[in-house]
């Protein structure tokens, strides 16, 4: 086993990459945060120590089931809600710290702490330039309900074109004097304002969801 003094630095090491990790995820919360990746963190760390105390190395069976375990954990956080896929960002979160675990066990300081300035320079300045690319392009669901007459769906397609945005229409539907049509839309932020601004001063429109 490390000496207390080794064993003392290496807790030292698991507490700060995991909580700057979990703060980050706090911070946005996320459902894994300041404790969680403090946990998972020395969670991989005490399996992979007592594996090499164990062994005498590095177990590649123990290793390779922590893998297997925080892929469980991992997909536990990943969810579907409106079309998109939400979670997958704390799910890799999740699978990079126990991986800083298992290389402070194994005393790779520098390796450890080089993977952790780049994971915080992804999940703090890249969330920066993924808003910017966003409105660049952002999805939208529209639902539209209003009194029928002829060809109404194509009149708003139209405006969507005008705003410059790309669509699909999704779904279309007539009950009694009413029709309602589902779209997903594409294009840059001050269009899909432009056409949502639009709508809402039609009067004609009897049910909007954007």
């Amino acid at each position: 086993m490390p000496t207390f003094d080794v064993l003392l630095l290496r807790f030292l090491l698991v507490i700060v990459v995991g909580g700057l990790i979990g703060a980050e995820r706090e911070y946005r919360s996320k459902s894994a945060g300041f404790r969680t990746m403090i946990l998972i963190c020395l969670g991989s760390f005490l399996f992979t120590t007592f594996s090499i105390h164990i062994s005498g190395s590095t177990n590649d069976r123990i290793a390779s089931n922590i893998v297997t375990g925080i892929g469980f954990l991992g997909a536990g956080v990943i969810f579907k809600s409106d079309n998109r896929i939400n979670g997958l960002t704390t799910a890799a979160a999740i699978w990079v710290t126990a991986g800083l675990g298992m290389g402070i066990a194994a005393g790779e300081y520098i390796m450890v702490l080089t993977a952790t300035v780049f994971t915080l320079v992804s999940l703090y300045l890249f969330t920066i330039l993924e808003t910017r690319l966003d409105r660049i392009n952002q999805t939208h669901n529209y639902k539209i309900v209003s009194i029928y007459k002829p060809d109404l769906l194509g009149q708003y397609e139209h405006l969507f074109k005008e705003f410059k945005l790309k669509y699909k229409r999704v779904k279309q539907t007539k009950n009694g004097e009413y029709i309602s049509g589902s779209w997903t839309v594409n294009g840059l932020e001050k269009n899909h304002n432009l056409f949502i601004e639009n709508i809402l001063h039609d009067s004609s429109v009897k049910e909007f969801e954007f």
